[in-house]
């Protein structure tokens, strides 16, 4: 009798267990949700952005310059840099303007000019107090309306666990390539006490809402988080000085163990549902590892997803000269993989032999961009290779007419059925296939990489001052963004950086060079466009010599050299609108040799050996 009822106990209990577990994991998700109250941190958000704007009001009773001017401008930086996260999530083009570089934008319809605002430019007028009275004035007004507009978003949009784990990892990326960079504070050099702040915030926003939820399940994890966020804290104020500040070990041992416990966090908490349309991988331990960005994201919507067939198609498609009208040119012809998919020469040759306008890149990971070409005149990659094949001087095939001369190899027939079923009848799967090809090759593992990640300690004190002095002292990270180090701007990778720095003609550096760059575009005949170029990757520079658009300099020594000196205008070249600091660096020689020895740090040997 008891044996009976101790299976009739089992069996009920198995039942109860698998009846629970038929409940819609989505169902669970939203009612752990629904245990947080969102609306502290709304209020949160709120209150730091009423008191950014009495910060305003209060310099507007100041003069432009002095110490209390300049300690109220900080408490407001400081003030915005909480409120940041969810504001500018949530409109992302005031909150880049309320914070982005002090430089003239250009509106999309009309194509006018407007002049630089924001905090970065009232903090140049601030510190440098080179501006009038007047236009002061008018630039705080301004930014006490960016302020109210970012208020009435936050007013009208609740905090939901989507949104919540999405503007916190934004908020992750922003400290490491932008805050400890110097790239949110250019003039003051703040950013490394607004990262302590940034940090408080984190912690704070996390006590506010979704800590009970981890507490109840990991309550280790819960200590560890905070135990990494007082560290990473005390490690910035024990070495405040910007130049001296040790980033690469404050990545290595402080930002990448808060980012594995925010993954870990969001997880214990169970409440998010994944998204697709960001891009990020949010379960990528770090922001250096070989997944960590989502290529589907910077792929156009029509491309996304391809299947093997179509990849292997497009690799086919990529070393066929038979796709350009008189069957000399391929891809391959100015992208060589034993080249680091550029093709070492000054400039390539076009289908007649003739030279080229510009300098051929790499297309190691060309995919995580945002703008193609030099003068950014492509969108996207698809864009990139249609232009092409539609230009004259290179494969001079129309998109809309297939290229029938390549079936002559028969194995086309059977690579195209099985991609798209059929043969096509326009050179647009053509173009979608290499375009599949081409994302594929990217490569993350550098020495670089590897070492960031912490799976190996090889970096000399050499390299590690190299990286120092690039994200900070020589200012080359508040262009060439870490981790990717190409010009797609965090946290949103939604545009792309373009620069006028003022290349010379030849590496004598006695002329301007005149290749006008982004001001020979249709409708872009404006100063301020005047010389300006894409800003490219810095990944596998050591492999992809010679440099910059017009191929001017042969190592990466006159690169530094070049930077060093103050760009174009530091040589004195007439650029009013130059977007590099005039400035000498004042770089000495070591330093100018460690930033080299960095940069080839970033060579993968991966795409090096293997992908060849």
């Amino acid at each position: 009798m008891k044996k009976m009822v101790l299976v009739l106990v089992v069996i009920v209990v198995i039942h109860v267990g698998c009846k629970q577990n038929t409940q819609p994991v989505t169902e669970v998700v939203k009612q752990e949700a629904e245990t947080v109250n969102w609306e502290p941190l709304q209020n949160y958000y709120l209150e730091h952005l009423t008191t950014a704007s009495a910060y305003v009001d209060s310099l507007e009773q100041l003069p432009m310059t002095g110490e209390t001017t300049e300690t109220v401008f900080a408490k407001l930086r400081e003030a915005f840099k909480i409120a940041e996260p969810f504001g500018a999530y949530l409109n992302p083009a005031i909150g880049h303007r309320a914070n982005g570089p002090a430089l003239p934008m250009v509106t999309d319809d009309s194509q006018r000019v407007l002049l630089p605002i924001g905090l970065q430019k009232i903090e140049e007028s601030i510190y440098e107090g080179e501006e009038s009275e007047v236009r002061y004035r008018e630039e705080l007004s301004i930014m006490k309306g960016l302020l109210g507009n970012l208020k009435r978003k936050i007013t009208d949009r609740e905090v939901t666990p989507q949104r919540f784990f999405i503007f916190t990892h934004q908020q992750l990326m922003r400290i490491i390539s932008l805050g400890i960079a110097g790239f949110d504070a250019p003039v003051s050099f703040l950013g490394l006490q607004e990262t302590v702040v940034s940090l408080e915030s984190l912690k704070e926003v996390y006590q506010l809402s979704i800590q009970p939820l981890v507490l109840e399940k990991k309550a280790d994890l819960d200590a560890r988080f905070l135990k990494n966020i007082s560290a990473a804290q005390d490690f910035i104020k024990g070495n405040p000085d910007f130049e001296s500040f040790d980033r690469y070990t404050f990545i290595r041992e402080y930002m990448n163990p808060i980012t594995r416990n925010w993954v870990d966090i969001r997880k214990t908490a169970d409440i998010w549902e994944p998204v697709n349309n960001k891009p990020f991988n949010f379960d990528a331990s770090t922001f250096f590892e070989a997944d960590a960005f989502n290529l589907e994201f910077f792929t156009p919507p029509i491309n996304r997803n391809p299947t093997e067939k179509r990849i292997a198609l497009g690799k086919k498609l990529f070393f066929d000269p038979k796709l350009s009208e008189n069957g000399k040119m391929a891809c391959v012809s100015c992208h060589a993989p034993q080249k680091a998919w550029a093709d070492g020469m000054v400039v390539n040759l076009d289908k007649d032999g003739n030279p080229l306008q510009r300098n051929t890149p790499t297309l190691i990971n060309a995919a995580f961009q945002k703008a193609f070409f030099w003068d950014g005149r492509s969108p996207n990659l698809l864009d990139q290779i249609t232009n092409v094949f539609n230009n004259e001087n290179e494969f001079d095939s129309s998109v809309h007419q297939f290229s029938t001369q390549i079936l002559k190899d028969t194995t086309y027939i059977s690579l195209f059925k099985e991609a798209y079923g059929r043969i096509p009848k326009r050179n647009t799967e053509i173009i979608r296939a290499i375009s599949s090809y081409v994302s594929t090759l990217n490569a993350f593992n550098s020495k670089f990489d590897r070492n960031i990640r912490g799976e190996e300690d090889t970096f000399t004190e050499e390299e590690k001052l190299g990286f120092n002095l690039y994200m900070g002292k020589a200012l080359c990270a508040t262009c060439h963004f870490i981790p990717l180090t190409n010009g797609t701007v965090p946290p949103f990778f939604s545009e792309h950086e373009k620069e006028v720095i003022g290349v010379p003609e030849t590496a004598a550096n006695k002329t301007l060079d005149d290749d006008l760059g982004r001001y020979l575009l249709p409708n872009s005949d404006l100063e301020v466009y005047y010389g300006m170029f894409k800003t490219p990757t810095v990944r596998n520079a050591e492999l992809t010599a010679p440099y910059m658009h017009n191929g001017v300099y042969q190592t990466l020594e006159q690169v530094m050299d070049f930077y060093n000196k103050g760009g174009g205008g530091g040589m004195g070249f007439d650029l009013p609108y130059q977007t590099l600091p005039f400035d000498n660096l004042n770089l000495s020689d070591e330093e100018l040799e460690a930033l080299v020895a960095f940069t080839k740090t970033l060579t993968d040997a991966e795409v090096g050996e293997e992908v060849y």
